[in-house]
Parts: structure tokens; C-alpha cells; sequence
């Protein structure tokens, strides 16, 4: 089962008929709006993407909709094979999981340590790097 946000655009003007007509439809459900600048949040829900897509078109097609964007997705099938993968793999490096390790002698490799040494980072990350 896929769950999508879609975000409606639509004249200020024309919001509150349109809420009215969305909270009818039996192709999305209703979260939201802002009549000031003309959105309108609703969700989508299909067992694939083509599904969704095809409430979006339908979202689209609704009179005074200007557009119909998807913002945000979830997908179970997606999460589950991620949730799966990680499982069988080993991601946290040894170094991570001996307790006999201390915090200081880890050497970090990325960016932050960089901007530290050059003074760049703000004051709550120097205090991290240092633990």
C-alpha cells in the first residue's frame, strides 16, 4: 500500500468549494487548507504508484485546480525490503560497537570535523566533536 501527500493549488477565490467538493470524493482524503494562498493538503492511497497517479489526475481534473503536486510518499513495499536489507547487513562499524572504545580516540571523517578545524561550525557542534 502506497500513501502519498499531494499538495492543491488553487485561486483563493475557489478554496472553500473546492474543500467542499474534495471532502466528497472517494479518491483522496481531506487534511488541511489555507484559503490566504490557495492550498489545499490531501492524501492518496493506492497499491502502486500507477493507482496513486490516477488520483492525482483525477485531483487535477476537479474544476479551479490550477495543480496537483505529490509532496511526500510512503511506500510499505519499499520500507519493508529497506527494513529487510538492513537487517541482514551489518552497518554499525566494529569500532562503534566496542564498549572499550572511547568517544575521543574515534577519528570523524566527514565535513563537520573539517568546518571545525577551520572554526566554521556553530558553538553546539564544536561541543559534540569534542565528546
Amino acid at each position: 500500500m502506497n500513501v502519498s501527500s499531494i499538495v492543491i493549488q488553487a485561486r483563493n477565490e475557489y478554496i472553500d468549494g473546492l474543500v467542499q467538493e474534495i471532502k466528497k470524493c472517494d479518491f483522496c482524503d481531506y487534511h488541511f487548507h489555507d484559503a490566504s494562498i490557495g492550498k489545499i493538503i490531501v492524501t492518496v492511497e493506492g497499491e502502486g504508484i500507477e493507482q496513486e497517479m490516477a488520483n492525482v489526475r483525477k485531483i487535477e481534473a476537479l474544476d479551479h485546480v490550477i495543480s496537483a503536486e505529490m509532496m511526500m510518499a510512503y511506500s510499505e513495499d519499499e520500507l519493508d525490503k529497506e527494513r529487510e536489507a538492513l537487517g541482514k547487513s551489518d552497518i554499525v562499524p566494529d569500532v562503534l560497537k566496542n564498549d572499550a572504545v572511547k568517544a575521543e580516540d574515534i577519528t570523524y571523517h566527514g565535513d563537520l570535523k573539517r568546518n571545525y578545524k577551520e572554526k566554521k561550525c556553530y558553538p553546539h557542534i564544536v561541543a559534540l566533536l569534542r565528546l
